[in-house]
């Protein structure tokens, strides 16, 4: 007997946690490396490494036939995408992994405001307060005046738009070709675009940080592909909330392992973006448009 995909909701929030729960070793393991190695050089040789698991994309990528303005897209797609890499890595080194996590939730809110600019889609005033909302979400966690603001946030800050804008060259992408090809074309151009910022900088890594930056790989891979799961068993309104989990495992995990303290204010701004994401998502399928709100658990790496 068939089973419709959003008839599992269970197995889709059981995925959705096992994905974020993935993203966020991710994150721990890239906050392990502190600042030995520079950041582009980091970003550059985890997806380096990581081209091993475009290898079954191949023979689909060949035969896809794109055409020179496709091309011109992943390639743009890819350039931007290295840029946001390289700062996420940086930021990753320098501010606690809460922090990041849920600074990392402000992504889809940068799709909804590009949206509008690029693709002409109309801002109703109730997503206009729900981006305020996000922003507001922003500030209690960033709370500038009341403590520094350091390097790794703005850093953050600026990857966040620009992970929007490569989501949605993306989504334009998903709808001439496979996403097969939509994810190979990106592993293989963001390595190209991080190869001469890593040679700026290189210093020669110890195998410890190869096998480091290698495991990433893998554990960012499995997560994407529990979230590609996750999204088959149950509608992204259903699995979008379950989320904020993943903001108490990175809180757990930093205070845990990297002895970070506990922000309270960090946990709260976290949840109101969250809260803003899931309510544009909630919309989205209401007005049955066609869904652009990404996962807002979904890493970058």
């Amino acid at each position: 007997m068939s089973t419709s995909l959003s008839s599992r909701p269970v197995a889709g929030i059981l995925w959705m946690l096992l994905s974020g729960l993935l993203f966020v070793c991710v994150t721990a393991l890239v906050k392990s490396l502190g600042l030995g190695i520079p950041a582009p050089e980091a970003a550059f040789l985890r997806y380096a490494m990581g081209l091993i698991f475009v290898v079954p994309m191949l023979r689909t990528i060949v035969k896809a036939n794109l055409t020179r303005r496709q091309w011109g897209m992943f390639a743009l797609r890819g350039a931007l995408h290295a840029v946001g890499v390289a700062l996420w890595f940086y930021g990753m080194a320098r501010m606690p992994i809460a922090e990041l996590t849920a600074l990392n939730y402000l992504s889809p809110i940068y799709v909804t405001l590009g949206a509008a600019v690029f693709l002409g889609e109309k801002l109703a005033l109730r997503r206009i307060l729900a981006v305020a909302v996000a922003l507001i979400g922003a500030v209690i966690i960033l709370r500038p005046g009341f403590r520094e603001v350091g390097p790794g946030h703005v850093a953050m800050l600026i990857a966040a738009p620009v992970f929007g804008m490569s989501y949605l060259m993306a989504k334009l992408m998903s709808d001439e070709t496979s996403p097969l090809v939509v994810v190979g074309m990106l592993s293989v151009f963001v390595t190209i675009g991080l190869a001469p910022m890593a040679a700026a900088v290189w210093v020669t890594p110890s195998w410890h940080v190869l096998g480091v930056l290698f495991c990433v790989a893998c554990v960012a891979t499995a997560g994407h592909y529990a979230m590609t799961i996750a999204f088959a068993a149950a509608p992204l309104t259903v699995t979008q909330p379950v989320t904020f989990v993943q903001l108490v495992w990175a809180v757990t995990l930093g205070a845990v392992v990297f002895g970070e303290s506990v922000d309270i204010w960090v946990v709260l701004g976290g949840a109101v973006i969250l809260g803003s994401v899931s309510f544009i998502t909630w919309r989205e399928a209401m007005t049955k448009r066609r869904m652009r709100t990404p996962p807002a658990v979904a890493t970058k790496v």
